[in-house]
């Protein structure tokens, strides 16, 4: 899975301490879901979608092999 985390968050100018904070996750999660290393639940990706005022397929993208 693809994500836009990262620009968003450029966008919003935010950092992922921030983010974390307001999501309610830690910011290592915020890093290894911008790295792709870690999906997000559906709930924390409607959380992302909520705080940056976007559609989950904004962010989060499939890709080919997914």
């Amino acid at each position: 899975m693809k994500n836009k985390l990262k620009i968003y968050r450029a966008i919003k100018n935010v950092t992922q301490a921030q983010l974390a904070d307001e999501i309610g996750v830690s910011r290592q999660s915020i890093n290894t879901i911008e790295k792709g290393k870690f999906v997000p639940s559906t709930v924390l990706a409607l959380k992302f979608a909520r705080f940056f005022e976007v559609a989950v397929e904004e962010i989060f993208s499939l890709e080919d092999n997914d």
